[in-house]
């Protein structure tokens, strides 16, 4: 088969598109005909930084097919099932073994680059909004880097739930796009203080919930978040050292909500509020934002795009 692989870490032009064998089905494994790749951070972050077990390795968290085979122990997925898949790396290839746990069925009616994007975006927004962040109606919350994949769905399941919605990006040129999704206000980091912003839209008071997958903007956000608010950082999409002064924030009785994703993909809750989201997204309620697709053959030039044209939602590879 062919796949995207590099053998040491580092820009972009590390990734090579070349025939590898195809991969090896477990017995709990489904092996799936890729249709469609999402470029995940994680992925862009582990192609710059970490160095592959062995040679020619294939990055990538997410992608949507076509089951091709399942294992022995597979009972839940058949040959034929059209599917959006999960796993810690190689997504970015036309074959993919994964655990069939970590496999949704794709609803009719959804597109398979929509399938890929959804479940790690929105499933990560719906866990950090609702499950660790309780968000509540009439509510305000802000959203850091508003126009990442996480951002953008956050903006649209926070708005739908009722609360305002105050999206913080770069560039004045996404205001109406982030508006249309949702956000009642839009700061632009770039020319604005986001924690004054923040408190003169809220008149002072702050913001109940901030969702923050950026990492180096906690800071800001903790400014930013009212007297006993809540902040939910999720990854850590600026590579950057974590720490913080805390003081101000047991002063202020704050809360502080840390999210890993990964190991929370198989659980019962996730796993429902992924299927629950697919069928949002055939029925119309919700939709993925795709900035651009790119042949799986310039696999290179496709993450070159993701880390630096600044898109708007989500990069989508086709083998």
């Amino acid at each position: 088969m062919k796949a995207a692989v590099y053998d040491t870490p580092g820009a972009p032009d590390v990734l090579k598109y070349v025939d590898i064998p195809d991969p090896t089905l477990g017995p709990d494994d489904v092996l799936v005909r890729v249709e469609a790749i999402s470029i995940e951070g994680g992925d862009l972050i582990n192609r710059r930084t970490t160095p592959p077990p062995h040679p020619a390795w294939v990055v990538g968290y997410a992608a949507s097919g076509t089951v091709a085979a399942v294992g022995a122990n597979v009972h839940s997925r058949r040959v034929g099932d059209r599917v959006a898949a999960f796993d810690m790396q190689g997504s970015h290839a036309q074959l993919w073994a994964v655990p069939a746990g970590r496999t949704w069925l794709v609803p009719d009616g959804v597109e398979a680059a929509d399938a890929a994007v959804l479940p790690i975006a929105f499933a990560t927004a719906q866990h950090c909004l609702f499950t660790r962040g309780v968000l509540r109606h009439g509510e305000t919350v802000v959203i850091q880097a508003a126009a990442g994949g996480v951002g953008l769905a956050a903006v649209q399941l926070a708005a739908q739930a009722g609360a305002t919605v105050i999206a913080v990006a770069s560039g004045a040129q996404r205001s109406e796009r982030l508006m249309a999704l949702g956000a009642q206000h839009v700061v632009d980091r770039v020319v604005d203080d986001v924690p004054d912003t923040v408190l003169q839209i809220t008149h002072g008071k702050g913001a109940d919930l901030i969702i923050d997958p950026v990492g180096t903007t906690l800071s800001s956000s903790l400014s930013a978040l009212a007297a006993q608010g809540r902040l939910v950082f999720v990854g850590n999409a600026g590579g950057d050292n974590l720490s913080v002064d805390l003081w101000p924030a047991m002063q202020a009785n704050q809360t502080l909500l840390g999210v890993f994703m990964g190991p929370l993909f198989e659980t019962p809750t996730v796993r429902a509020s992924v299927n629950h989201l697919l069928q949002a997204v055939a029925s119309g309620r919700i939709r993925p934002v795709i900035e651009r697709t790119f042949p799986l053959a310039e696999a290179a030039a496709a993450h070159a795009f993701a880390e630096t044209a600044k898109p708007l939602g989500r990069i989508v590879m086709i083998p």
